[in-house]
């Protein structure tokens, strides 16, 4: 029997099954080793289904820091694309969107490790869309065999790749020409009706299967519906707050969401394979869609696309989706029963999108498609389980006092280090996505504290302030920003402070600003590790600690350690409190402050390198102290006094 967990279960000393997001990952994981094949006779091929397995495994990747995940999406990149980031099997000159996939794994590699050849072999994606043989209103061909037609499924396979792309190229224009793929998709393809839409249009109208007036296909394909949902969240991701078309596509999503619950089976909670025709004999409940459903409703809620009742529906299709399609076998492994393997239109043999046609394809078990959208959808529904937790709370993030610059592979300078947009091992991307698993709304402060810029913050987190070492003009704290800060914690706030070892810190001003509650940073660096010698950063949390409530062994490395300073100060004296020692060594404190809280760590602790689990061995818990932690600043705990 399968117990679902959620992630506020796991890791919290219950003594649960994993999420089921884990379990298909897993399974995904022993059937293909090393790529993804389902037809052990044939030679792998570059396909968009391993792109949408990738995609969850990443998002499992995400939360739980377990590095064999990363290990297993390059791995099975690296199968295809060589050092000079060419592609294996690919074949440009096709122009099939299909192939375009993919490109979002690689940016995730290349974002990572900074490895060049993913960033070239994502660029040749990049390179076939701006050669795409296209219709006369701008809408891609889903494939050059398949001349003047769009399909639902392609809006998947190239518009989240393209979004992703632009805007880490910094190519603002390529916004407007996505949006029209999407405005004209839904133009051509949408019935007034019912408000789904038809699975194809032909704008020449000479295929058999396209009506002669409007160019549509016959049929609402269920699949195809949920490609383009979960084409159009994951682009909004990525599409510029300001852009004057985001609206439309919002509104887009809004229709499509009012279709989608329309069109859900009461009963179940599922769709059909042919969405509106559920009392056809033939027609079945199809696992893919109804995970692809889940997931567009579900992200869209979290990322406050749709309002908050779309995620009744969610929850409703997740809970159909669990019943009916998750099965045991005798080796305890999970599977995904329910998958349509593949429905398409024209081609040899000819497909003529007929409801017979559609219910003549296979329905198999662990198809990757459908795999990898369930386990997308599982993951979004496992952290809309924990989202309440800090519901309603910001974290602010300082970019001015740690305020570093580098060039990005368009040769264009860009914040990075304690970022949380970076994911590589500088960044503060893992950290913050703790922060999302919870619901905690994440900002960044690219400007000095003031009253009005941190009103709306309830978490504040300055790290390693730049020395002239790191920034050519720092940014030190002045007496006036440790005012603006001492009166935000009073009235409330919490303030993360995260320093940094001798010789790699600034301490002059953030002691200032640490003095103000009483707290010193030594300048002194402790646990200095030579090479790989892990144990020397090694730190042993006690059973009792009211902080990590999870976590026993830690890695920091090359720390100052922090001291108390007595000083008469109403409000603040006997308000210290030691939360972590290293032997004599004060690790992390904490101050109660008006009616805010003060804790620092003379260490970064938190970045992508020691959270990720590419590096560290797997008994250092840092991924789970720093969801401890982040569950701490949400709300702290009494304060305990020895």
């Amino acid at each position: 029997m399968i117990n679902l967990a959620s992630p506020a279960q796991v890791g919290h000393g219950d003594e649960v099954s994993k999420p089921f997001s884990e379990l298909m990952v897993n399974t995904a994981m022993s059937l293909w080793k090393d790529s993804l094949t389902m037809d052990a006779s044939k030679p792998a091929k570059w396909t968009y289904d391993q792109g949408v397995v990738l995609k969850g495994v990443e998002g499992v990747w995400n939360k739980t820091g377990d590095g064999k995940y990363f290990k297993y999406i390059q791995q099975s990149m690296d199968f295809f694309v060589d050092k000079d980031g060419n592609i294996r099997t690919y074949k440009q000159d096709e122009f099939n969107i299909d192939n375009v996939n993919n490109g979002r794994i690689l940016l995730l590699l290349y974002k990572v490790t900074g490895n060049e050849k993913y960033w070239k072999a994502a660029t040749l994606l990049r390179d076939q869309l701006r050669k795409q043989p296209r219709t006369s209103e701008g809408g891609f061909w889903h494939k050059k065999i398949y001349p003047y037609q769009m399909w639902l499924d392609g809006l998947y396979m190239g518009e989240p790749f393209y979004a992703e792309y632009a805007a880490y190229a910094h190519d603002d224009t390529a916004f407007n020409d996505i949006a029209r793929q999407f405005i004209l998709m839904e133009k051509h393809s949408r019935d007034v009706k019912t408000g789904l839409l038809y699975h194809a249009w032909d704008e020449s109208k000479q295929q058999k299967w396209a009506d002669p007036v409007t160019g549509r296909s016959p049929n609402f394909w269920g699949r195809a519906m949920g490609w383009f949902g979960m084409a159009l969240v994951d682009v909004l991701d990525y599409f510029p707050a300001n852009h004057p078309q985001r609206k439309e596509l919002l509104s887009i999503l809004n229709r499509y969401a009012v279709a989608i619950a329309k069109s859900q089976d009461v009963k179940t909670g599922l769709w059909w394979d042919v969405l509106n025709l559920p009392n056809y004999k033939k027609n079945y409940l199809e696992a893919s869609a109804s995970s692809m459903f889940v997931y567009a409703l579900a992200k869209s809620v979290r990322m406050g696309y749709l309002p908050a009742s779309r995620l009744a529906v969610a929850t409703k299709g997740y809970d159909g989706i669990v019943k009916k399609f998750l099965s045991v076998d005798a080796g305890a492994q999970v599977n995904l029963e329910g998958t349509v393997s593949v429905s398409g239109l024209g081609g040899n043999p000819y497909r003529d999108g007929s409801f017979d046609y559609y219910m003549s394809e296979k329905v198999v078990q662990n198809d990757p498609k459908g795999m990898g959208a369930f386990i997308q959808a599982a993951n979004e529904m496992e952290m809309a389980a924990t989202q309440k937790i800090g519901k309603g709370k910001t974290v602010m993030l300082d970019n001015y006092f740690n305020n570093e610059w580098k060039k990005d592979a368009t040769g264009v300078e860009v914040p990075f280090h304690y970022t949380w947009s970076d994911k590589a091992n500088s960044g503060f991307s893992m950290f913050g996505n703790v922060f999302d698993i919870y619901g905690v709304k994440k900002n960044t402060l690219t400007a000095a504290p003031t009253k009005e810029n941190l009103k709306n913050a309830n978490i504040y987190i300055i790290v390693d302030p730049d020395t002239e070492k790191e920034t050519a003009k720092p940014n030190y704290i002045q007496q006036n920003d440790i005012n603006v800060i001492a009166d935000w914690v009073k009235n409330g706030g919490v303030l993360l402070l995260m320093g940094n070892d001798s010789g790699n810190a600034e301490f002059q001003h953030f002691n200032q600003l640490a003095g103000k509650f009483g707290i010193h940073f030594d300048e002194v660096s402790k646990n200095r590790v030579q090479g790989n010698d892990y144990k020397q950063g090694a730190i042993i949390i006690p059973a009792a600690n009211y902080i990590f409530r999870s976590a026993r062994k830690i890695y920091i490395k090359e720390l100052s350690t922090v001291s108390q300073i007595n000083i008469p100060m109403v409000g603040l004296k006997d308000s210290w409190q030691i939360d972590l020692k290293n032997g004599t060594d004060n690790i992390i404190m904490t101050v109660s402050y008006g009616r805010g809280r003060v804790i620092a760590v003379g260490d970064p602790w938190l970045y992508n390198e020691y959270l990720d689990g590419r590096k560290l061995p797997m008994e250092y818990e840092n991924y789970k102290a720093g969801t401890d932690l982040v569950r701490w600043l949400i709300k702290p705990f009494a304060f305990r006094k020895k």
